[in-house]
Order: structure tokens, then C-alpha cells, then sequence
């Protein structure tokens, strides 16, 4: 019985992680030895950084809405506080697109976040 070999699916399998190497720097992009630990890197990286994404994100929410509480003279914490007791649900992300694009709308916001602290 003649030997079997996989060659059609061994240069498939290759050809795929080369085509995924393509614009990495030296052997990274021409031979598969090297080319597949820089593939699997790179999408370890891909994979954690699309679920990082998202708390870098809320981060400069934050960032943001804070700068334009302390214009103001609140904290971010005391406004946050305010809003929850004021029974107001805004996400951070429209939150801060309150700051940067509706500077009088946010102001209200703040005002009313003062009298449920107040209270």
C-alpha cells in the first residue's frame, strides 16, 4: 500500500499564516517557522486587546467628564453620586459627549446632581 502524504492541506495550512505574516519585518513574513510564532503572538495580542479596548475607553470617559466637573467645581466621584441619587441613568460614554459637545446641558446635569447632594 503506497504512503500517504498531506501536502495539499501542509501548503494550505502554510499559505493561510504567511498570507497573516504579510508586512512583518525579515524572516517573520517569508518563512513559516518564524512566521507562525509571530502570527500566534499577534492575535493573542488581538484577542486581549479587543477586550482592553473597552476599559481604555471608559477610562477617557472619565478623563473627560471629570475635567469639565472640576470646571465646575465638583468632583467626579460627587457628580456621579449626585446623578444616582438624582435618579438620573446616563452612561458614561453619553456622559461625556455631554462635556465636550452640549457644555450647557452638562451644566444642568451638574446643577442637578448639587441639589440631590444638597438634599
Amino acid at each position: 500500500m503506497p504512503r500517504v502524504r498531506n501536502a495539499v492541506a501542509t501548503k494550505k495550512r502554510r499559505k493561510k499564516v504567511l498570507k497573516k505574516a504579510k508586512g512583518y519585518f525579515g524572516n517573520k513574513s517569508r518563512l513559516f517557522r518564524y512566521a507562525k510564532d509571530a502570527v500566534d503572538r499577534a492575535e493573542s495580542y488581538a484577542y486581549r486587546d479587543r477586550r482592553k479596548k473597552k476599559t481604555t475607553f471608559r477610562q477617557l470617559w472619565i478623563v473627560r467628564i471629570n475635567a469639565a466637573c472640576r470646571a465646575e467645581g465638583l468632583r467626579y466621584s460627587q457628580f456621579i453620586n449626585g446623578l444616582n441619587k438624582a435618579d438620573i441613568k446616563l452612561d458614561r460614554k453619553a456622559l461625556s459627549e455631554l462635556a465636550i459637545h452640549e457644555p450647557e446641558v452638562f451644566k444642568e446635569l451638574i446643577g442637578k446632581a448639587k441639589t440631590a447632594l444638597a438634599a
